[in-house]
């Protein structure tokens, strides 16, 4: 297996138009592409993604890749790319309908985006949220109790998983303290150990439930490490595997936007968050930034940067999660 395909099952990336060009079509075949994120730009209506999902699966069977993760952000109210698909309510209003509600909703939401093609919603949203919060000013938290929001978003991810769509909780360990979103400020979670452990139970009770992805948050946590999570080997590794036992598969959030609260480029970030043990990179950026983040990638694979182990083991886990795409 050559590093090219250990890494490439490593990238999920947003594409620059509506349609997918020949150059990355050609990235799909050559197995340089593992999965990718929709936004608005590449969404015109049903019949449009339908269609475009279609195409971008077809290329890589043609090519006798794994078949693609396509992702959208589909939480409910204000973030929903696909406009017309549910969840219309946010999850501060779902959560009035309690756990059976949630469950429903994501059943609701899992039916819409698989008839689309779409297999991975980047949802539910996991965190507790405080009292000044931006999550819980923008409804995207089901709320301030620990217990409610565990059944809440364990609920929506079973939801979804009973129509076969992949959920991902977010953000590990917790991005309900924040005040300000990570995607455009360098955020630092100043909170004991002892604290975060209420913000960590409905990450645990998702895993326990069995979630097949975990998203981690771009917030530092100086108690557990200097690092934000997503390339932070203490939180990566030790406290979401070791700790609360995940076996699934990780994935950072857009390592674009933390580069560009920090001034920087992905290429910054990317192979610190595969030594890490983060299994998926997610790029929002342009083609041209997920290819670059591609051939650093591959030249620090063919270079020894990464373990051989490491980079199977990575990639045994998404090829597992694959094989349960229906």
């Amino acid at each position: 297996m050559p590093p090219s395909l250990l890494v490439g099952q490593r990238l999920m990336v947003r594409m620059d138009t509506p349609v997918p060009s020949a150059d990355f079509l050609g990235r799909v075949r050559r197995g340089e592409v593992g999965g990718v994120v929709l936004f608005a730009r590449n969404i015109v209506d049903r019949a449009q993604v339908r269609a475009l999902t279609q195409r971008l699966q077809g290329a890589a069977r043609a090519a006798g890749r794994p078949p693609l993760l396509i992702a959208v952000d589909q939480e409910g109210g204000a973030v929903r790319r696909l406009w017309w698909a549910p969840p219309a309510q946010s999850a501060a209003a779902m959560a009035q309908q309690g756990a059976t509600g949630v469950r429903a909703a994501g059943r609701a939401t899992g039916r819409a985006l698989r008839d689309l093609g779409v297999n991975v919603d980047l949802a539910p949203d996991a965190d507790v949220a405080q009292m000044h919060s931006f999550l819980r000013a923008s409804g995207r938290s089901f709320g301030e109790d620990p217990q409610q929001v565990a059944d809440l978003a364990t609920a929506f991810a079973e939801g979804l998983a009973d129509e076969g769509v992949i959920a991902v909780v977010k953000h590990f360990p917790g991005l309900g303290r924040a005040r300000r979103t990570t995607d455009q400020f360098v955020v630092t979670i100043h909170a004991s150990a002892a604290d975060l452990q209420a913000d960590l139970l409905p990450f645990r009770t998702a895993i326990d439930a069995g979630v097949p992805m975990v998203m981690l948050s771009n917030a530092v946590y100086p108690a557990y490490g200097p690092q934000p999570s997503g390339w932070e080997p203490a939180i990566a590794g030790s406290l979401l595997r070791d700790e609360l036992g995940f076996h699934g598969v990780s994935v950072t959030d857009s390592l674009d936007g933390a580069a560009m609260a920090r001034g920087t480029t992905p290429l910054s970030f990317a192979p610190a968050a595969v030594r890490a043990g983060t299994d998926i990179v997610l790029i929002t950026g342009s083609e041209a930034t997920s290819a670059a983040v591609f051939t650093d990638l591959r030249g620090e694979a063919r270079a020894g940067g990464f373990t051989r182990a490491e980079l199977w083991l990575s990639y045994r886990r998404i090829l597992q999660l694959k094989r349960q795409l229906r």
